[in-house]
């Protein structure tokens, strides 16, 4: 199969870009299309409007897996209720559809787009890669602890791009989650070399993109060496204008 070139993927990505109107915050789902396109792995996911789609999704995914409600409203969905997890079976599956498909519909002011299916990754260090773009300085990169971790510790590191693999390495070498990465206490070391491909893949990105100010994978899940990294939860944050 052909791998595509940098052009086609700059101009599938302001497909996705230029459709979402007048809004700047793209959902999951168009967050996760986006890195995709470009070459980031995320989730295995599916978008679906009806119960039995969503058993489908499932079924073809493998269990367990994520459910979340994907509406332009919510920018948080684990805070806003919106997010069913461990989902095992058929039945858990339906059960999870019809809540969230409810609780969308009780709020009037909410735009639902249908029920995000996903693999559940249960495994790995959780891993948050951001992006800001400073008036002066450009795109700066960040990397830390994610999940919780990223709230409590508060320790994260910056760098502006553009970004070497050694650059990338540095930023992660210098944060306490690295001793997490290489195995502490007799864990099994992480994928590092997958998550430093990340973070040079989001300083190629916000070099490329400029209407992108806001770029958050939180968390990235990081698997044991030799089995990569996954982005979990995606959100992209463009400009009034997309260019």
């Amino acid at each position: 199969m052909r791998e595509e070139t940098l052009l086609e993927k700059i101009r599938k990505i302001n497909q996705i870009l230029n459709k979402i109107g007048e809004r700047r915050q793209l959902t999951e789902l168009e967050s996760k299309g986006v890195l995709s396109t470009w070459g980031l792995p995320v989730t295995n996911h599916r978008i679906v409007q009806t119960e039995r789609k969503a058993v489908e999704a499932a079924s073809t995914i493998g269990y367990p897996v994520v459910m979340k409600l994907v509406s332009p409203n919510i920018i948080h969905k684990t805070e806003a209720g919106v997010v069913q997890l461990n989902l095992r079976n058929d039945n858990d599956v339906r059960v999870a559809f019809d809540k969230l498909m409810n609780d969308g519909n009780a709020k009037a002011s909410i735009a639902v787009h249908g029920v995000l299916v996903e693999e559940m990754i249960t495994e790995g260090v959780e891993i948050i890669v951001g992006m800001r773009r400073d008036e002066v300085f450009g795109p700066a990169i960040l990397f830390g602890l994610g999940g919780i971790f990223v709230e409590v510790l508060k320790e994260v590191s910056l760098r502006v791009v553009p970004l070497t693999r050694n650059d990338a390495l540095e930023m992660i070498q210098e944060t306490k989650g690295y001793e997490l990465l290489r195995g502490y206490r007799g864990a099994r070391k992480a994928d590092v070399e997958s998550l430093v491909r990340i973070i040079q893949g989001v300083a190629q990105f916000s070099e490329c993109f400029q209407s992108i100010q806001e770029l958050d994978l939180n968390p990235v899940l990081v698997q044991e060496d030799g089995k990569g990294a996954t982005i979990v939860d995606a959100r992209i944050t463009i400009s009034q204008t997309t260019s």
